[in-house]
């Protein structure tokens, strides 16, 4: 490997919170926490979330709204488009799943530990 991934980290944000701001979050942390070790093996870590939930502001809607479906999900599929691989914590979700399920069929990796996804020769410069 000689150049950095974009690596999509994927799972639990909604799933299993019944709509509580609190577990949300606790959930979004669990995502960013993989931030730095994929960043530390060389790559470029990116969670759905911190483009969707802008967008979502922006159109003046909340996670409450309809309008939710309609941007986090489409969010993550258009940033597939442009990811190297998937890295996919533990945790039921179906938007997670639904990356996998895409980066599979692209033929892109997909990583559920992030002690699997591979350091770059040089990622300690």
């Amino acid at each position: 490997m000689t150049r950095p991934l974009l690596i999509l980290v994927a799972g639990p944000y909604r799933s299993g919170t019944d709509g509580d701001p609190a577990a949300m979050e606790a959930n979004l942390r669990r995502l960013e926490e993989a931030a730095w070790p994929v960043f530390a093996a060389g790559h470029v870590p990116v969670v759905g979330e911190w483009v969707a939930l802008p967008v979502l502001r922006s159109a003046g809607a909340t996670l409450d709204d309809d309008l939710a479906d309609d941007v986090l999900y489409p969010t993550a599929q258009r940033l597939l488009q442009h990811c190297d691989a998937v890295l996919r914590l533990p945790g039921e979700s179906t938007g997670a799943d639904q990356d996998v399920a895409i980066a599979e069929s692209r033929g892109l990796p997909v990583y559920y530990d992030v002690a699997d996804v591979p350091r770059l020769a040089d990622a300690d410069r």
